[in-house]
Order: C-alpha cells, then sequence, then structure tokens
C-alpha cells in the first residue's frame, strides 16, 4: 500500500490562514475549503500580497514558527511504520521546508514559487496540471494500492483515483458535497481508516 497524504489540513495547519493571523490581513484567510478553482485563489492571494508589500521572507518567518498539528508527527510515524508515505500538496517546497523537516522530510510533491529580485512572489508553477489524482493515478498504475486523505475541495479527485479515501476533519460543505467519503476528525479514527482502507473496506469513487 501507499498512503497519500494532503498536508495543510491533515498534518498541519493551514499556511495562509496563519499569514492572515500574522499580518492582519483577513482576506488571506481564503483557502482551497472556500475556492475550489486552484488558479483563481492563487492569483487572488498574490494579488493581495502585491497589493501589501508581503515578501516571501515574511512568509516564511511565519511558517518557521509553525508546527506539525497535535498528533499529527505520530500519526504519521504510525503510518509510515505501515505503508510507504507520498505528500500531495498544493503547497510551495519555499514554504514547506520547515515543516517537511519537523516531520522527518516524507516524500513531498508540490509546487514552485516565481520570486523576483526583491524577494517579492509574482508567480506559481504548478509541477502538472490535477497533479494530485494524477500522481495517484500512475501510483495505481504501477500496481499499488493507494489509499488517500484529504480535507479540502482540491483533495476530491485524488480521493476518488486512490482505492480507498477518507476526509479528515473537512468543512461542512465538503462533506455534504462529497457523502461517498468517510469522514474522521481524529488520529485515531483516521488510523482506523487506513486500516479499513487497506483491507478494501473503504474504495474511492
Amino acid at each position: 500500500m501507499i498512503a497519500c497524504l494532503d498536508l495543510e489540513g491533515v498534518l498541519v495547519p493551514e499556511i495562509w490562514i496563519n499569514v492572515a493571523e500574522r499580518t492582519g490581513i483577513e482576506a488571506l484567510r481564503r483557502t482551497t475549503r472556500d475556492e475550489p478553482d486552484y488558479d483563481k485563489l492563487m492569483r487572488y492571494r498574490l494579488g493581495i500580497l502585491d497589493e501589501k508589500g508581503i515578501t516571501l521572507g515574511q512568509i516564511q518567518s511565519v511558517i518557521e514558527g509553525m508546527g506539525p498539528m497535535p498528533g499529527a508527527a505520530g500519526f504519521l510515524g504510525w503510518l509510515r511504520d505501515r505503508a510507504q508515505v507520498v505528500i500531495l500538496s498544493d503547497t510551495f517546497y519555499q514554504f514547506a521546508a520547515p515543516l517537511m523537516r519537523q516531520l522527518g522530510h516524507p516524500c513531498l510533491f508540490c509546487h514552485t514559487l516565481e520570486v523576483d529580485g526583491q524577494d517579492r512572489i509574482v508567480g506559481y508553477r504548478l509541477r502538472i496540471d490535477d497533479g494530485k489524482r494524477r500522481a495517484v493515478r500512475a501510483l495505481r498504475d504501477l500496481n499499488f494500492h493507494v489509499v488517500a486523505a484529504g480535507d479540502s475541495y482540491n483533495d476530491t479527485s485524488m480521493l476518488g483515483e486512490a482505492n480507498g479515501g477518507i476526509l479528515f476533519r473537512p468543512p461542512a460543505n465538503v462533506i455534504a458535497e462529497f457523502p461517498q467519503y468517510p469522514v474522521t476528525t481524529t488520529y485515531d479514527e483516521l488510523r482506523t481508516a487506513f486500516v479499513q482502507a487497506s483491507q478494501g473496506e473503504i474504495r474511492g469513487d
């Protein structure tokens, strides 16, 4: 089995929400829980950063003060003892590095920011369109049994592509729109769901 996990909302707090709280810019609290169109969301964010003059270094200083959610490191250690783990995230390598150190450097697939000479974020490059779903599809094509867990709109395509898909602490709107996936709210429940999915008791769409 290969376990595919979202990062923010599953193992670590939402980075943009923490940036919003630190900078006082409430508009940056908007995440993929609210806006399923990732490109639209990122252009919205980049416009705010440009307007407010927020640099990559300022965002990285917020991230340095963050850490895994309580219980996340223990859950990840438990999972890595039982399966290979790949983190599939729509964050960026420039954001994720300090968090990966705290989680023991699991394998991470994510995206890259474009930064100018003044340390301003001016764009982003996706590794590949629809990367989460396509990564799961590729792993299944290699004859792996894939179980995936996430919390937001942008995770639902990979949950559907996996042999088993699990929601972890999702918002009510995601639960309502995707009732086919079991909902877990604690790491103990997530452990149980992974065991069930590894045995074929929980399926993807």
